[in-house]
């Protein structure tokens, strides 16, 4: 089988191969910048295009006959690699512009030692990352892929035309979205209706977040795989379905904000042990107030999508492709 020679995607074979060789190229580009390692930005763009990458394998592999170093197993392990990096750039720059302004001299002072820390940790993640570059997986990785774009094999089905099955392909993974735990944290269940709890004291939020932060979590990387997949399908789809991509991203972004606050506090803990409440009171009061502002902005959008209209029109979104050329013209003869 072989590739549409036009721009047009017309099957599930062609949207699988645009989709590979858009995010192995953005990913590919930003390695020598991540070798010299002189902005972290590069870090980010990079493992972005990695887990992108890693979304469309996993979405579109059993459709192609793929190397076996092009896997979404490897590329997940080349993704977290990564994102150890970017994750103690993440954590110094919160720490840096949004927290340590507002200390007072004693505990910035007392504050660089965990500014220390996290650059000896950098340092090693760095260094990790620099060694994967030279491991053969890697390399084998970047060959296979690049074989495999010179020289595409598809499974039969590939040649399906992609709007008769974008709705099968997307539909599981609403419904997963939809269906995730993560919706009922901070709700109680009255005469068969959810009803959100808005009146948690900080404590409250405080204590649930202990027990139930995984969970808020994993509705985070839920709905950042949705939001990934629908982006693979964006140009197939009108406005309303631009529209809902944006929705899941901003749930996305607010449930992240929850976490890089929960993993600062955490890995602060881990450093300073009982001396974190005694020495920095100010930097953990800053963070309770930051978490408790949080989730005064994530409840409306909780809210609204336990709404059963409002999951009806995402699963609708992505039953509606818009329709092709060949399709349009099939209707009017």
């Amino acid at each position: 089988m072989t590739l549409a020679t036009t721009t047009t995607i017309k099957t599930l074979g062609d949207c699988a191969y645009q989709a590979i060789e858009k995010h192995f190229k953005k990913t590919i580009k930003w390695e020598k910048s991540v070798k010299k390692d002189e902005d972290p930005e590069a870090v980010h763009q990079m493992r972005v295009g990695m887990r992108r990458l890693r979304t469309a394998v996993s979405r579109f592999e059993r459709y192609l006959n793929l190397p076996k170093s092009v896997s979404d197993k490897n590329i997940g392990k080349l993704a977290r690699i990564l994102g150890s990096l970017r994750d103690l750039d993440v954590l110094e720059e919160i720490l840096e512009k949004n927290y340590k302004p507002h200390l007072v001299e004693k505990e910035q002072e007392f504050l660089q030692t965990a500014l220390t820390t996290l650059h000896k940790q950098r340092e090693t993640a760095f260094s990790h990352v620099q060694k994967t570059f030279k491991d053969e997986a890697y390399k084998s990785f970047k060959n296979q892929c690049e074989d495999w774009l010179k020289n595409p094999s598809y499974q039969t089905f590939s040649s399906v035309p992609i709007h008769h099955v974008l709705p099968d392909l997307l539909s599981p993974e609403v419904s997963e979205f939809c269906l995730h735990p993560g919706w009922l944290i901070g709700t109680k269940i009255v005469e068969s209706e959810i009803v959100v709890q808005t009146k948690w004291t900080p404590s409250q939020l405080e204590e649930h977040l202990k027990i139930e932060g995984e969970t808020l979590h994993s509705l985070r990387k839920q709905a950042k795989r949705l939001r990934y997949q629908m982006e693979l399908f964006t140009e197939l789809y009108g406005e309303s379905f631009a529209a809902q991509i944006n929705n899941v991203k901003n749930i996305q972004e607010i449930l992240g904000m929850i976490q890089d606050n929960m993993v600062l506090h955490e890995w602060l803990e881990n450093i300073f042990k009982s001396e974190l409440d005694t020495e920095l009171r100010g930097l953990t009061t800053l963070l309770a107030a930051n978490r408790y502002q949080l989730w005064q902005e994530w409840q409306p959008l909780q809210q609204r999508y336990l709404q059963a209209d409002t999951r009806y029109n995402l699963h609708l979104a992505v039953l509606q492709p818009t329709v092709s050329d060949n399709e349009e013209k099939e209707k009017k003869d």
